[in-house]
């Protein structure tokens, strides 16, 4: 069958499904879903693992059978993703959780962005040049002859004092200001004791380097290993592969995960305006639920398909790193240093533990990082947290296309239990490394447990 019969063919499939739904006796919320208003998307990504949910959605068929024929095209760095969104020249994107949010509040470029959708849990880690390891080594604790994980930036504390010492600064990477690795990186560092500075925009600073005991700069992940292996930085925080590959080209060894710096973080979204839902609502539904299933095959069977999802990965239209390397990682396990691979079945979540729900308390989560660190310049109400991660994070969308895959056979209600009991709000998290809890509802007091970091109406 030729592409355009197969467009035809599966126009009318889709066409005869909707007409099926309405003569049914299904809610009207179900129904909300009708035929795409529009069929031909283009959506962005970056070259990481994290955006496989589009790339399965994409290879097995699941955007086509909701009617949606996409084209997946990589991006040269995440500020030109964001700007291609906004723009309209993508229809949407694999974007970085503090993007939308970000974008919302007018830090950097000012445009309503929504998420309907988390991406994946966990899937970053903390990777330090050899130097730097090396140095690091006598505060780190061991036990038959390997290292004690997590490590402690503390252990990274004489470090930095012996750059400072010889008038040179210490350097470390993140990808991007409003990035998941850059409040991964600052809690890290914070928790160990340094501080990794602050971000004053009123004042036209946004290098983020103010009264900095570490020094972070943006670099693209795919370019990460290349820039620590020149000497620029000293170690960065990225998502896979750039971390194994660093492993995998001997020039550094990573130091922490982020599901030990917090068990089951957030990390990805797929992020689109909020003017593209309010014209094209079938299609956005249409597009969470392929996004589902695919991030349901992934986690499938205690990881079943991943080897399979690795091979997808791989080729260089997607991620284009080498399949050993990626697979470090996405098979259940993550090596630290050569040979020292260890079992990790949860460094990427895609599906398990709601990792697709949009939380407010997550969008909460980053907006008190980012008030702590400045990029958010003077002090704000509980209420104003909430009534923002309300307006960015969409689990109304969300939960309507839930109901549809119920109406389509293809999940039960109980493969969503807690989707239907939440309130938004993941309640009390105590599993922050440094053991500080963590309630979305009560952001300022949160803010205020912090040892480093702004509090009150305090400015750097």
């Amino acid at each position: 069958m030729g592409s355009h019969s197969r467009r035809q063919f599966l126009k009318k499939t889709v066409l005869a499904a909707s007409i099926a739904l309405a003569g049914s006796a299904v809610s009207s919320q179900a129904l909300a879903s009708g035929y795409p208003e529009k069929e031909d998307l283009k959506f962005g990504f970056i070259k990481l693992t994290d955006m496989a949910p589009l790339a399965i959605a994409y290879e097995k068929g699941y955007f086509e059978d909701e009617g949606l024929y996409v084209q997946l095209e990589a991006q040269a760095n995440w500020k030109v993703l964001l700007d291609r969104v906004i723009d309209g020249q993508l229809d949407g994107a694999h974007m970085l959780a503090g993007q939308p949010i970000a974008a919302t509040i007018g830090y950097g470029t000012k445009a309503n962005v929504i998420t309907p959708i988390s991406m994946d849990l966990n899937g970053n880690a903390i990777t330090v040049s050899n130097k730097t390891w090396e140095a690091m080594k006598s505060c780190v604790e061991m036990k038959d002859g390997k290292p004690v994980h997590p490590i402690s930036a503390a252990a990274l504390k004489p470090v930095v004092k012996s750059y400072k010492d010889a008038g040179k600064p210490f350097k470390m990477g993140m990808v991007f200001p409003v990035s998941t690795h850059n409040y991964e990186l600052r809690y890290w560092l914070a928790a160990g004791g340094l501080n990794p500075g602050y971000y004053a925009p009123d004042k036209g600073d946004t290098s983020g380097t103010l009264k900095a005991d570490v020094l972070l700069s943006v670099t693209p992940p795919p370019q990460m290993p290349a820039t620590m292996e020149a000497g620029t930085i000293e170690g960065y925080c990225v998502g896979e592969p750039w971390n194994q590959q660093a492993v995998f080209k001997g020039i550094g060894v990573p130091v922490i995960s982020d599901n030990s710096i917090q068990k089951n973080n957030p990390e990805k979204v797929f992020g689109l305006r909020e003017d593209f839902y309010e014209k094209y609502p079938n299609t956005t539904i249409r597009i969470v639920k392929a996004m589902i299933r695919a991030a349901y095959w992934l986690d499938e069977q205690n990881n079943k398909n991943r080897p399979a999802a690795v091979k997808i990965l791989s080729q260089p239209n997607y991620v284009g790193a080498d399949y050993k390397v990626i697979a470090n990682s996405m098979t259940g396990t993550f090596e630290y240093e050569k040979g020292d691979k260890r079992s990790e079945p949860d460094f990427n979540v895609f599906f398990r533990y709601n990792a697709t729900y949009p939380y407010y308390s997550d969008a909460i989560w980053y907006m008190t990082q980012m008030r702590r660190w400045g990029q958010i310049s003077e002090q704000k109400s509980d209420d104003w947290y909430k009534q923002m991660a309300k307006k960015v994070y969409r689990p109304d969308i969300y939960k309507k296309a839930v109901q549809e895959l119920i109406s389509d056979g293809k999940f039960k209600k109980s493969d969503f239990a807690e989707v239907y009991e939440t309130d938004g709000f993941r309640g009390e998290q105590d599993d922050f490394m440094d053991g500080i809890p963590y309630d979305g509802s009560k952001p300022n007091a949160y803010i205020e447990s912090m040892k480093i970091g702004l509090k009150g109406n305090e400015k750097p």
